[in-house]
């Protein structure tokens, strides 16, 4: 097995707890790894704006991904790559919405846009983007510039028939369940899978050395792509299934336990 000499981990359901919190013991691991000298950053559906507290914290001053690695940027603002969605399919998809229960949120400009102000989703919403949305009756002139449109319902099966009806445009997007409420449109190279090759390659590693961590279905393109894949305890069936190994769950410090269990004896460090 190669060593492992970069670490590449999502965020929510994996790095965060259910409260979508940082704990201590996550944090002080990340600063073990760093300091044996294997570089850590994060990719997530999230935008720039709620990425950034995560990245404070832990001085990540490496490229990291947003929207799935649609958004390629550094701490400092700097945007390497960015991806947004093919208006046709913004508009394709945003129309095949309209007879389902649906709520929709635009992501533009690192701004979050939503049709509705309401409900717990929004409040959580809140945390991850770490910003508060821009209430609009109608999305349609925000959809020449989208890097992310979400589809919120706790009806699952609702929007597992809306993807399902938008398979037209596999072949233009990305179209994933970043959880099991939240169906997710992106441009087609804003998938994890490319993310985390883009974000090894500014590393100069190759993903055969690489770690990544993850619990939902969108994670599962990175995952099939590293050296070592990490599933974690509350992750979906479908994601430990193609994971070389598994770990606790988010609200029980998983991270940390494979970062101590997995990665570092993988460098001959100890665990």
């Amino acid at each position: 097995m190669k060593p492992i000499r970069f670490v590449v981990s999502d965020v929510d359901g994996t790095l965060v707890d259910r409260q979508k919190q940082l704990t201590p013991a996550t944090a002080d691991a990340v600063a073990r790894l760093e300091a044996a000298g294997v570089p850590f950053t994060i990719v997530s559906a999230r935008p720039r704006s709620g990425m950034m507290p995560i990245a404070d914290t832990l001085g990540i001053d490496r490229p990291m991904g947003a929207f799935n690695g649609g958004t390629i940027f550094t701490r400092d603002g700097t945007v390497i790559e960015q991806h947004m969605i093919d208006p046709d399919v913004a508009r394709g998809m945003v129309a095949l919405s309209q007879d389902s229960d649906v709520d929709i949120w635009i992501f533009a400009e690192d701004r979050w846009y939503a049709t509705s102000g309401e409900g717990h989703h929004v409040d959580s919403e809140r945390v991850s983007s770490n910003q508060e949305p821009v209430i609009v009756d109608n999305v349609a002139n925000l959809l020449d510039r989208a890097d992310k449109i979400t589809f919120v319902s706790d009806d699952e099966p609702a929007l597992r028939e809306l993807h399902r009806r938008g398979g037209d445009y596999a072949a233009k997007a990305t179209i994933v369940q970043s959880q099991t409420y939240y169906l997710d449109i992106t441009a087609l190279a804003a998938n994890k899978g490319d993310g985390v090759a883009a974000l090894a390659a500014a590393a100069d590693i190759p993903l055969d050395a690489v770690a990544a961590l993850g619990d939902q279905a969108n994670d599962i393109p990175m995952l099939e792509r590293v050296g070592l894949s990490i599933a974690m305890g509350n992750a979906a069936d479908a994601v430990k299934s193609v994971a070389d190994e598994t770990t606790r769950a988010n609200d029980e410090d998983g991270v940390a336990a494979a970062i101590d269990a997995l990665i570092l004896p993988r460098i001959g460090a100890p665990a």
